[in-house]
């Protein structure tokens, strides 16, 4: 079946240029022009696999359609690639903590971006490896069923930070510098930042409650998971 693309635009030449190169590389294609137009459509049965989604629209910020559709757990999990013509730092920082697995300026390339949107969509997808689940103190992770528990409470992650927990419970006791973090996460990507690293340790954290202090942080190094659930604090 192929992959279904939420393009949100209120540039309607834009939305229609890049609706044919997406379907001419084989996804299926639904077109938003607003914000609430894009919520409405990235609620219709099948959801899409991912939403590419311009940051500035007539109606609703693209920072608050991020938002929604995060902290809905029905399109929690769909990656959210933001395209826009404002590109600093701020800006890429805000996009991220809403909640955005990628970031992109304009003029962009088609051809970038099209790989762009398949890094994302493969590093969302879930892992095919062992069902096995793995424990940590109060922190359970089903890797194949892309599911996390902090004691008896199930914890909503959206995909990439699911694979930066990941990334750490597979490197316990071990350093993890912002740069390594970025190229295991992230990818080869421009537009995310060390800084966009400590964004989302932050929010991680906030999600995993008490457990969140697994995470510890290197002061002018980077992280480190704990390599025992009873070891000291930070």
């Amino acid at each position: 079946m192929s992959e279904l693309i939420l393009l949100v635009d209120d540039e309607t030449d834009l939305t229609r240029a890049l609706a044919f190169a997406f379907k001419r590389e084989g996804f299926e294609v639904r077109v938003a022009n607003n914000g609430r137009e894009a919520l409405n459509l990235a609620f219709q049965d099948p959801l899409p696999d991912l939403v590419l989604l311009d940051l500035m629209l007539p109606d609703l910020p693209g920072t608050e359609v991020c938002r929604r559709l995060k902290a809905d757990p029905r399109t929690g999990e769909i990656p959210i690639v933001m395209v826009t013509a404002r590109g600093e730092e701020i800006d890429r920082v805000v996009g991220f903590e809403v909640g955005a697995d990628d970031y992109v300026t304009k003029p962009f390339s088609t051809r970038e971006l099209l790989l762009r949107v398949r890094a994302v969509l493969r590093r969302s997808r879930p892992a095919q490896a062992s069902g096995e689940v793995s424990s940590f103190g109060d922190l359970k992770v089903d890797q194949a069923a892309h599911r996390v528990w902090v004691g008896q409470e199930e914890i909503a992650l959206t995909a990439l930070e699911f694979r930066l927990l990941l990334t750490f419970v597979g490197r316990k006791g071990r350093v993890q510098s912002r740069e390594a973090l970025l190229d295991e996460v992230w990818g080869i990507n421009n537009a995310v930042t060390t800084r966009t690293v400590d964004t989302h340790v932050k929010r991680l954290r906030q999600k995993l409650g008490e457990a969140g202090d697994y995470i510890e942080t290197i002061r002018g190094v980077g992280y480190r998971f704990k390599d025992r659930p009873d070891s000291e604090g930070r």
